[in-house]
C-alpha cells in the first residue's frame, strides 16, 4: 500500500505540473509578437567554458553546504531529535569547528520519519575536511554516532554549492512550515537551469518565501534542490498560484521542466533547535 501511495503521490505532482505547463504552453502561444520574438531568445544557453560549478555558484563566498537525509526508526524519532538538538548546539559553541547547520526539520508530507539538516562550511572543502578530521578525534562525537546509529534505518548525504543567483539562508523567525522541492535533472542541463532560474527568482520572492537554491557537487549528481518558507500550507497554495499571474513566470516553466528526470516535494516543519523557524 505505501509503494501505490508514493506511486499515486508522484503521478498527481506530475499531472500539476502538466496541467501548469499546459497553461504555460497556452499563454505563450496567445503572447503579442513582441513576446513571441522575445522568447526566441529565452531559451539560448551560453557556450559552456568552464565547470557548472563554477558557472553557477557565487564567487564572493566559498561557502559548502551538506546536507543529510536521516531516515529514523519511528519510535525513536523523539529521541534522535534531542540527541541531535544537543551535539549541533555543541558544534555552534565550539569556535575550532568551521561548521555550522543552517537548517534541521522533520519531513511532514513526503517521506515519513525523516529528518533533514543543512549544514554549511564557510571555507569550503578545506573547511569540511578540517571539521571531519577534528570530529574524527572527538571521543564524545565519536560515541554520539554510534548512539545514533542505534536510531537509524538509513542514512544519505550530499555536498552542494548555492546558486549565485539565489538568497543565502539566513536565520528566521517562525513559525513556519518548508517546502524542499528536489529536481534531478537530464545530465548536460544543469547551466539551462540556473540561466531560466536567474531570471525566474524574481517572481518568487514578493512573500519572502525563497530561502536557499542548491545543485549538487558529489553525491547523486544533477540534483537541484530549492527551500521555501511559507506560514502555512494555504499560504503556500495562494503564493504558488499568484506566480502565474506574473507575465514571465510560465515561459520559466514552459522551458525548464523538459529538463526535469524527475521531482520531490517534501513539506518539513523545523526542530526546535533549528535556525529557520
Amino acid at each position: 500500500m505505501a509503494t501505490t501511495s508514493c506511486v499515486r503521490s508522484k503521478g498527481q505532482m506530475l499531472y500539476r505540473y502538466s496541467v501548469n505547463l499546459q497553461h504555460a504552453t497556452r499563454r505563450f502561444s496567445e503572447s503579442s509578437d513582441k513576446g513571441w520574438f522575445r522568447s526566441l531568445f529565452v531559451h539560448k544557453v551560453d557556450a559552456r567554458k568552464d565547470a557548472h560549478s563554477n558557472l553557477l555558484s557565487k564567487k564572493e563566498t566559498s561557502n559548502l553546504y551538506k546536507i543529510q537525509f536521516h531516515n529514523v526508526k519511528p519510535e525513536c524519532l523523539e529521541a534522535y531529535n534531542s540527541l541531535e538538538a544537543e551535539v549541533q548546539n555543541r558544534l555552534h559553541q565550539d569556535q575550532d569547528y568551521p561548521c555550522e547547520v543552517v537548517g534541521s526539520w522533520n519531513t511532514w508530507y513526503g517521506e515519513q520519519d525523516q529528518a533533514v539538516h543543512l549544514w554549511r562550511y564557510r571555507g569550503g572543502y578545506p573547511a569540511l575536511t578540517e571539521c571531519l578530521e577534528k570530529l574524527n578525534n572527538n571521543k564524545e562525537y565519536l560515541e554520539f554516532r554510534k548512539e545514533r546509529a542505534k536510531m537509524l534505518i538509513s542514512r544519505q548525504n550530499q555536498l552542494l554549492l548555492e546558486f549565485s543567483f539565489w538568497n543565502e539562508p539566513f536565520p528566521r523567525p517562525g513559525p513556519n512550515i518548508y517546502e524542499m522541492r528536489t529536481y534531478h535533472l537530464k545530465p548536460g542541463t544543469m547551466i539551462e537551469w540556473g540561466n531560466h532560474w536567474a531570471r525566474a527568482i524574481k517572481y518568487r520572492q514578493e512573500n519572502n518565501e525563497a530561502v536557499g537554491g542548491f545543485f549538487s557537487q558529489i553525491g547523486d549528481l544533477y540534483v537541484v534542490h530549492h527551500l521555501w518558507a511559507y506560514e502555512s500550507l494555504q499560504s503556500r497554495e495562494e503564493t504558488r498560484n499568484s506566480a502565474w499571474l506574473k507575465e514571465g513566470w510560465d515561459v520559466n516553466v514552459y522551458y525548464t521542466v523538459p529538463l526535469i528526470r524527475s521531482m520531490e516535494s517534501r513539506i518539513m516543519i523545523p526542530t526546535k533547535s533549528s535556525p529557520l523557524q
